[in-house]
């Protein structure tokens, strides 16, 4: 064979090798590609199904309710049952919202422990959390079924856990909040570029404090118009204190957080003030208004959807924002994760179904509460006050916990110094 045939046969083995590079270099893009598409087609099952799961949880609400307000002239099938005994007393009222909630908390934990150890788009558990609304249908039925044949004993003692995990629902909820708070605040934190967005920071400042302090007089007037009201009087009292408190430490010069998200919180504590002292018994008798029959059902109503679609939108916001727990910050997100934690989803949907179970019942497992009222009731009041002491709480401690745990690094290493130093010669 001739130089030049040899030179001829390498140079066609090499163009073959570059092509069939070229052709593998195709089929890597033309993959990579469609598996981008399946990706983003995953992620928007994924997020439409937090909403479909949305749906459902107030539904179940609404459920609850019916149950305690009207279950024994509607539903004539529990007489016949017998965990709900002598006239279906023990389904209905605050038992019935029990049941109900019990069957909710069995369908989001079942969610819960098949889908918290999901990761990525492609994984099957993926699909579960997102598709197979049929089967998820009829777990749901079966969930939502089997309370109602379980002794009244149990569902007492599941009343007293839900307690708890309600209690738990409103710590994630407060930490989620808080979270937005300042991150919200570090949005409008002023730099050379963004002296405009800086402006609109100190107005919703200014706004945020002037809304808080004429909220403390309308409170004052309203639920503590005389000195005998004092039990209000100390819960408003204390909530100014807060407020200020909170207003001197984001001030302070090692914090220097500015009055953005100070201003928030402390509207946001005069608020859960507000809630507390509504929701003291109709019978109290520090409260100066006294509207008419007709507006106050009107009111009474409207107040009760409100705050029952507020439960969902809680539960919702809690449940996608498994970023606010987080204990590291280093995580690199890729392009095949999960648009949002399922596991933590599923859990916080679990806990508000016990948590709208307490809304229902007040608090109080023998409670049998009027018709469209909610959360309505001295035990409720405290809840609410101490949820409050809670957020203002839990807002100073990550104002000031960085600069304790500075303090404590500067400490551990001026030992360790001290202790070289002693023993060098």
């Amino acid at each position: 064979m001739s130089a030049s045939e040899v030179t001829t046969e390498a140079t066609a083995a090499h163009a073959n090798l570059r092509d069939s590079q070229s052709v593998l270099q195709v089929q890597v893009i033309a993959s990579l590609e469609l598996n981008r598409v399946d990706y983003a087609e995953g992620r928007k099952k994924s997020l439409r199904a937090r909403y479909y799961f949305g749906i459902i949880f107030l539904i179940i609400n609404f459920i609850a309710w019916f149950f305690r307000d009207y279950g024994q002239g509607v539903l004539p099938f529990i007489l016949h049952m017998k965990a709900c005994g002598k006239e279906g007393e023990e389904c209905i009222h605050a038992l019935g919202v029990l049941r109900v909630s019990l069957g909710c908390y069995i369908f989001f934990s079942v969610m819960f422990l098949t889908t918290v150890k999901t990761r990525k788009l492609h994984e099957s558990w993926n699909l579960w959390h997102s598709g197979y609304w049929e089967v998820k249908f009829i777990i749901l039925l079966v969930s939502m079924a089997l309370p109602f044949f379980f002794p009244s004993e149990l569902v007492q003692i599941y009343g007293e856990v839900a307690r708890i995990g309600a209690g738990v629902f409103l710590l994630l909820q407060l930490v989620s909040v808080i979270q937005f708070i300042i991150w919200w605040n570090n949005y409008w934190i002023p730099d050379e570029e963004r002296m405009q967005r800086w402006s609109f920071g100190v107005l919703m400042s200014t706004l945020f404090y002037v809304v808080s302090i004429c909220g403390i007089v309308y409170l004052y007037k309203t639920y503590a118009p005389r000195a005998s009201c004092s039990l209000n009087l100390f819960f408003i009292t204390w909530t100014a204190i807060l407020l200020a408190a909170i207003m001197v430490v984001s001030l302070h010069s090692k914090v220097n957080r500015g009055l953005l998200s100070s201003g928030i919180m402390a509207s946001y504590i005069v608020f859960l003030c507000w809630c507390a002292l509504r929701s003291e018994p109709a019978n109290a008798t520090c409260q100066t208004k006294n509207q008419d029959k007709g507006n106050t059902d009107w009111i009474t109503i409207i107040g009760f959807l409100i705050a029952i679609f507020a439960i969902v939108i809680a539960a919702f916001s809690t449940g996608i924002d498994s970023k606010s727990f987080r204990f590291s910050e280093e995580i690199v997100e890729e392009e095949d994760d999960i648009p949002y934690s399922y596991g933590f989803f599923h859990l916080v949907f679990s806990l508000g179904a016990m948590y709208f179970a307490m809304l229902f019942i007040s608090w109080d497992l023998n409670n049998s509460a009027r018709k469209w009222s909610i959360d309505v009731g001295w035990m409720s009041a405290w809840v609410r006050v101490i949820n409050e002491w809670f957020a203002a709480t839990i807002y100073i401690w990550m104002l000031i916990s960085p600069i304790v745990r500075q303090n404590k690094v500067m400490g551990n290493d001026r030992t360790v110094q001290e202790t070289v130093d002693s023993v060098m010669p």
